[in-house]
């Protein structure tokens, strides 16, 4: 599995997120460094979860939707009469 990675915006966003989340939540002032620790916590240690969860539910839709093509196309097939 290809390592979860965030551009330097989605990180700077993301960390920003979190020490906001900390101390509105929990009253803890998680800045700097720690915040970006913190993150690259989850992302290693919990993103895996997510990532593989959304590959799960992608799977899904993809067989519900090939599923919903084969029968369009059988749908559309034309009756054939003896020669």
């Amino acid at each position: 599995m290809p390592k979860i990675t965030f551009d330097k915006d989605t990180r700077a966003k993301l960390v920003a997120g979190l020490s906001h989340y900390l101390r509105d939540e929990l009253d803890l002032e998680v800045k700097g460094f720690d915040a970006e620790f913190l993150l690259d916590f989850v992302t290693e240690r919990l993103g895996p979860y997510w990532y593989n969860q959304g590959l799960h539910d992608a799977q899904a839709l993809y067989r519900e939707k090939l599923e919903a093509i084969s029968e369009a196309v059988y749908d559309i097939e034309q009756p054939v009469k003896p020669l």
